[in-house]
Parts: structure tokens; C-alpha cells; sequence
């Protein structure tokens, strides 16, 4: 919890809801201050050997609260932010190929789920969520901006894997059924419709949204502009700080990955691709 806020307070009763929810013991705020005695021997343990530094310069006592005083970049989840932000500032330059390794570098940040080994409570389940959502949508923004450079093939497997994880995303969809399409496999595309169309139907009683039956007419007729660049449209993800602890099953920040930018905003911002087809 203070790593996911670090540089900024966060209040006892904050902490004492993520570690006991509802239920805290009677010496609550004593237990409390154990744990925290307990990680600043840990941080203690963890400095260079003659380091000035001390665990209380680190982990520092503020009014009802604690700050984990620590620069952005000792925090994987930052270097992933920072990535993704410029793959995102590559798109609207049209550098696609630098937005595609940008993208493709963020999400080589994640080896599992946010916080995969961490027991959570409420306020980091919500933090979680918010975390694996960004993800994905990351995800659909590199795998759109592969097929606008013709990558079709590169991401047909991907986007077979991901279609039947989440067989109700209509992005995704769109993206396999272009692939499929400029991999001259017309059934295939037309099938990807027909199971998201069921699929909808069954769970929501709805059908695919007009631009997904534009794209399946167009598929039908053999109207899709193979050439044709797919578009990228903009997604924007809340605007909430977030930062995982180590051991969340994230990756390690490579130090030569370095995209640091002083009017860089502190939240994630992603994009989802469309349905990567114009006529």
C-alpha cells in the first residue's frame, strides 16, 4: 500500500482498512506501528553499509500517516506508466514503429497479475483491477497499431488466445476478424463474428454494436480495404496514481529503459484500438 502511493501520505485508518478491513484487533494502531517498526529494520538491512540514509528518511512518519519517500523510478509499475506513455505520444506523431516498441516494452514489464503473491484487501483489489484493465488495454493498443504495419500474421495467435479469454470485447474481435482477413482466411474472420454475435445474444440479449456488423458486410462483400491503415482510437484510464510493491509479480525495471519527461503526467494513459478496418 505505500509502495502503490509512494511520495504520498498515506493515512492510518487507510492502512488499517487494507490490513483488517472491518474487523481490526483491539490495539489496532499498536499493531500498526509494530509493522511498521518491523519493515524499517527490513529497510535498514536493505541500505548500503556506511549510507547516511536511514530507515526513517525512507519510511517516514507524517501527521496519522506514513510516506514512502523514494524516487519513481525504484518503482517497477513507474517505468511501465512511463512506457506506456510514450508509446501513446508515438501514436499521435504517427511514429507507429516506435509506438509499437514502446507499448511492446511496457507490457514486457509484467510477468503475472499485479500484485499475483499479495494477500489484499479492499482499497488494493480496486487498485488491482484498475491495473489489469490498463493492461489489457495496452495490449490492444500495440496489437492495433501491429496490423496498421502490417503485422497481421505476428498477431493472429495472440489474438486467438485473447478472443477466447474475453469473447464478448468487441475491439478484439474487430482486430482478429482484420487479421484474419489480410491473412486471405475470409471464413475464419467471418466465424470470430458469428461467436461474439452468440456469445453476446446469450449473456446480454444484444447484438454487436453497428460497427461491428459494418465490418462483418464488409468482410461478407469483400469491401475491406486491405491496404487500408486501421485506426487507433484514444482511451483514457481514471486518472490514479499506482505503484506495486515488489515481489507483485512484476517485472524489473531495466535501467536502461528511459523515457522520463518533466511534463510527463503521473497517471497511466492507454488507448484501445478500434476495429482496425476502414472501407
Amino acid at each position: 500500500m505505500l509502495a502503490l502511493s509512494a511520495g504520498r501520505i498515506v493515512s492510518v485508518p487507510t492502512l488499517i482498512e487494507e490490513l483488517w478491513g472491518d474487523r481490526p484487533p483491539m490495539s489496532v494502531r499498536t499493531t500498526l506501528q509494530t509493522y511498521i517498526l518491523q519493515l524499517r529494520r527490513l529497510i535498514d538491512s536493505a541500505l548500503p553499509v556506511g549510507s547516511r540514509v536511514r530507515a526513517k528518511d525512507v519510511l517516514v512518519t507524517r501527521f496519522d500517516g506514513y510516506l514512502l519517500d523514494i524516487a519513481p523510478e525504484d518503482v517497477d509499475v513507474r517505468v511501465y506508466e512511463q512506457l506506456v506513455d510514450a508509446g501513446n505520444r508515438a501514436i499521435e506523431d504517427a511514429e507507429y514503429e516506435a509506438a509499437s516498441r514502446y507499448l511492446g516494452m511496457a507490457l514486457a514489464q509484467w510477468q503475472g497479475h499485479a500484485l499475483a503473491d499479495v494477500r489484499v484487501g479492499m482499497p488494493l483489489s480496486i487498485e488491482v483491477a484498475r491495473l489489469d484493465e490498463s493492461r489489457l488495454n495496452v495490449l490492444e493498443s500495440r496489437i492495433g497499431v501491429d496490423i496498421r504495419l502490417g503485422r497481421h500474421y505476428a498477431v493472429l495467435s495472440e489474438l486467438t488466445v485473447l478472443t477466447a479469454k474475453h469473447p464478448m470485447h468487441e475491439n478484439l474481435c474487430a482486430h482478429h476478424m482484420v487479421s484474419l482477413y489480410r491473412a486471405g482466411r475470409q471464413s475464419q474472420a467471418l466465424e470470430v463474428f458469428r461467436t461474439l454475435r452468440e456469445t453476446l445474444n446469450a449473456e446480454l440479449g444484444v447484438e454487436p454494436s453497428n460497427r461491428l456488423q459494418n465490418l462483418q458486410q464488409a468482410v461478407l462483400r469483400s469491401e475491406l480495404d486491405l491496404d487500408a491503415s486501421p485506426l487507433v482510437r484514444q482511451y483514457r484510464t481514471p486518472q490514479v496514481p499506482a505503484v506495486v510493491t515488489s515481489g507483485s509479480g512484476w517485472g524489473t525495471p531495466q535501467d536502461d529503459l528511459t523515457v522520463d519527461d518533466p511534463g510527463m503526467p503521473a497517471h497511466i494513459v492507454t488507448r484501445n484500438g478500434d476495429g482496425g478496418w476502414r472501407r
